[in-house]
């Protein structure tokens, strides 16, 4: 018996991605035995967060690399980061940013829930823009001597929205540093270099998601002075100060696992992979098609930012056809043992089957859980 059924846990095939709330992804056995092997020894936590760096610098081509707990501990840095410099006498007041340059710009359309993560820093956002763009004057009028930084998220593209190259231009003209999060941004792997090589000051990725790390690890990585600043905020540093990092603690185990799946990740066979996950696709697209009142077809539904991604299944349903919606569906998908859990698309009658984090012959299962609830 294994723990989940020790514990009464249900396992899921995960069609849907790689998501926080399923558990990040699958770690590969040789991050889990590097992790295994962490644990039986006690090392000094300086020299290990330090190499760990040295990694991530030699790997994003920045000038210096911070292992976190997670992309949204990286982002609560950064900000700290920028509003602090190495000034301990501020490090120690966060979140109090009282007398610091503690604005930092985010333009109206970039507005979402991760930027919590910036506030609680203690920093103070401040809105450019509209719900229909930003225009570059805009940006540069909100810019002022409390301005700490300028706070950029990659999403899907959407219209009027100030491009990140434009942002970094701004951010140089006026020496405001720009934070990039790129989190979920991978693959493709380019994208570890991309931004550090377009200007951006500090970047960030989660070590969770395709890099296959530990679910509640991520990366900081860029200017010298601020990755050193940000690790000053963070758990633990040989001043002696514990900055509003210490609730972000992260074990050796994180560490160890974080750097072999990101060497793992940018030593493997990228082509391969996305192959195998268009067959999953396509395979899925076959057989569903077999089924009356959907219409199927593979995607590459993320463009823009990604020249690559994940190709996927969309299943679009006949609601009234087929007497079932789609809430219905993905409930009846969650209520097996194991559950499954698809992506779907908001406020539309479609579902969106990732072939991402799917193990092999997890797709037939799938196919097969799918065609038993609409053959109903």
């Amino acid at each position: 018996m294994g723990i989940y059924e020790e514990l009464g846990i249900r396992k899921v095939i995960n069609a849907s991605g790689s998501m926080t709330n399923l558990g990040g992804s699958i770690m590969d056995s040789e991050v889990i035995e590097a992790m295994n092997e962490a644990a039986r020894s006690f090392v000094y936590m300086e020299e290990l967060i330090e190499k760990a760096g040295e990694v991530i610098a030699e790997v994003t081509g920045a000038e210096m690399g911070l292992v976190t707990s997670g992309a949204a501990a990286a982002l609560a840095l950064a900000a700290a980061a920028c509003m602090t410099g190495k000034d301990l006498s501020k490090i120690s007041r966060l979140p109090d940013t009282t007398g610091m340059k503690n604005k930092i710009i985010i333009q109206r359309l970039h507005r979402n829930p991760f930027d919590s993560c910036i506030r609680a820093s203690g920093a103070k956002l401040v809105e450019v823009g509209n719900n229909f763009g930003t225009e570059a004057w805009e940006m540069e009028n909100a810019i002022d001597d409390d301005t700490a930084a300028i706070a950029h998220f990659v999403f899907d593209p959407q219209p009027g929205v100030l491009p990140l190259e434009r942002v970094i231009e701004i951010g140089k003209k006026h020496d405001v540093p720009v934070i990039v999060d790129a989190a979920a941004e991978l693959p493709p792997v380019e994208n570890l270099r991309k931004f550090i090589s377009m200007g951006a000051v500090l970047v960030l990725f989660s070590g969770g998601k395709e890099i296959r790390g530990p679910n509640d690890s991520g990366i900081l990585c860029g200017r010298r002075d601020l990755v050193e600043a940000a690790y000053m905020n963070s758990f633990t540093h040989h001043f002696g100060w514990f900055g509003i990092g210490r609730p972000m603690k992260i074990s050796k185990e994180q560490i160890v696992g974080l750097i072999v799946a990101l060497r793992k990740y940018v030593s493997k066979d990228h082509n391969a992979e996305m192959e195998r996950w268009r067959a999953m696709a396509e395979y899925m697209a076959t057989e569903l098609s077999k089924l009356q009142n959907i219409e199927v077809k593979v995607i590459m539904p993320r463009m823009g930012p990604r020249p690559l991604c994940i190709p996927r299944t969309e299943v679009k349903l006949n609601e009234e056809a087929l007497g079932l919606s789609t809430a219905e569906l993905i409930k009846k998908l969650r209520e097996g043992d194991p559950a499954i859990e698809v992506w779907r698309v908001p406020g539309e009658p479609v579902i969106h089957l990732n072939p991402q984090c799917l193990q092999d012959g997890q797709e037939r299962i799938v196919v097969e859980k799918i065609k038993k609830v609409l053959s109903r």
